[in-house]
């Protein structure tokens, strides 16, 4: 990796300049970073131009701090600003912005040639909330990764997602109210083909407006944002694209073979359903180049990826309230299925196996339960729904449901149930982790993980419940 100088901009930036005294390799990290500080973009003012050097040709990412005053992603008419980044006028990608609190993104901007380039940071009023004035950047840097890299193969091949312009949902720019893209990732796997690679992209969008409801989500997926992969390729052993391999994940999560336009090798998708599937026909005014660096790490669920970006929990949240999706608070929220304020929620990952596993229209999955020091009663994380119990043997993270104001220490024991659905298979299931578990602070922001737990808990038609933790 090699971190690419910002020079003084043109216009009135104060801009903090750090040389690098060796050049840096692509396994190193520099020992110098080079800093921009305080980037104003209005809505009144000039675009900010950044002048950047790229020493060696690759594929570049800009990592940067942003904050948005007047915007909050809880209130209606004031969700974001936006931020349209362009390189030598070629347009690359938005960045929703919300918040007066600055918050950390990386972005991709593609692939740099060796030499000098301009960065241009434009306000774009028309995506933005009418009452918001301004976006604050801080702390911005571009980094290219060259050819010889390893992580230059993964972003040469990274997708770009242009945004959801569904009439029924709202205006072209949609994206920047509702189901907005988050953070994105990578996985590697071996192919068949013995040297080549399998290349999968994945995003995490706020929410899904169609799909799976939204008290489901929180029991099967534990998060009401929505996480999908979106885009798969295979490339051989000296790197380059296998002819054809490339697929996408298309309406009604069919997976089909990419037929659409490629920028450089960035294959051009579009968020093109209410649960944010993808085309591979691009038409919308907005798009998203995410930077797909972070990895999954093994035997962790995906909302790792969030557990890591600990500010999707806080966006996840008030988009549910903004778009009313919060039942009202009363006593009996906790045993009803409609979701109530996320902070009410245990977030947790279960590890488990089923034996044998699940196939067809009937299998058995875990409830995960909680009994409070308070009294009796077990709060389960499927409702008493079976068909939203834990089906899957990855780690799965779920929500449980509890009593508002409940704090760590209010929690006795943590349960594990069998839920048949439909016919009992006469399945075992082994319970051998709780990976984490934490609640969300008054900030909607996750508190410090409480709870792990590890053994070999076996449930079956005889053992339908057994207790997993305890104070």
């Amino acid at each position: 990796m090699r971190v690419v100088p910002l020079l003084t901009a043109t216009v009135a930036i104060l801009t903090g300049l750090t040389s690098l005294a060796t050049p840096a390799t692509a396994q190193a990290k520099p020992a110098d970073t080079t800093h921009t500080r305080h980037i104003e973009v209005r809505r009144d003012r000039p675009d900010p131009r950044v002048p950047v050097v790229v020493r060696k040709s690759g594929e570049a990412l800009i990592d940067l701090n942003a904050s948005a005053p007047g915007t909050d992603w809880a209130s209606a008419g004031a969700e974001s600003a936006v931020v349209s980044i362009s390189v030598d006028n070629r347009y690359v990608t938005d960045l929703v912005v919300s918040g007066a609190q600055p918050l950390h993104r990386q972005l991709a901007l593609g692939r740099l040639t060796a030499g000098v380039h301009q960065l241009r940071l434009h306000y774009a009023g028309e995506r933005s909330a009418a009452t918001s004035k301004s976006v604050v950047v801080d702390t911005l840097r571009v980094s290219t990764y060259a050819k010889e890299s390893p992580e230059y193969q993964v972003l040469r091949y990274a997708p770009v997602v242009y945004g959801r312009n569904i009439a029924a949902l709202g205006t072209p720019y949609q994206n920047a109210t509702t189901d907005t893209p988050l953070i994105a990732w990578h996985e590697s796997a071996p192919a068949p083909t013995p040297g080549h690679t399998k290349l999968t992209y994945s995003v995490v969008w706020s929410n899904e407006d169609g799909g799976t409801n939204t008290p489901a989500l929180m029991a099967r997926w534990g998060r009401t944002t929505d996480i999908e992969w979106i885009y798969s390729v295979e490339v051989d052993a000296n790197g380059d694209r296998v002819a054809g391999s490339d697929t996408y994940q298309a309406p009604d999560h069919q997976t089909l073979h990419f037929t659409g336009r490629y920028e450089n090798d960035h294959a051009l998708l579009q968020t093109c359903t209410s649960n944010n599937n993808m085309c591979d026909t691009v038409d919308d005014p907005m798009r998203f180049f995410l930077s797909y660096l972070p990895t999954l790490p093994a035997d962790q669920a995906r909302e790792y990826l969030m557990d890591a970006n600990p500010w999707t929990y806080e966006i996840m949240a008030k988009e549910m309230l903004r778009e009313g999706k919060i039942e009202a608070p009363s006593a009996t929220t906790p045993t009803t299925p409609e979701v109530s304020d996320q902070r009410n929620y245990l977030f947790a990952v279960v590890k488990k196996t089923t034996q044998p596993a699940n196939a067809g229209a009937s299998w058995v999955g875990v409830s995960l339960g909680v009994r409070l020091v308070s009294g009796d009663t077990v709060y389960l994380s499927h409702h008493l729904d079976p068909t939203w119990s834990l089906q899957r043997d990855d780690p799965a993270a779920t929500t449980v449901e509890l009593p508002a104001g409940t704090t760590a220490d209010d929690i006795a024991e943590v349960t594990a149930h069998r839920v048949v659905v439909g016919i009992d298979t006469g399945a075992t299931v082994h319970v051998t982790a709780i990976k984490r578990g934490f609640l969300l602070g008054q900030n909607y922001l996750p508190q410090q993980s409480f709870l792990t737990w590890n053994g070999d808990v076996t449930l079956d038609s005889t053992t339908t419940s057994a207790v997993l933790w305890h104070r």
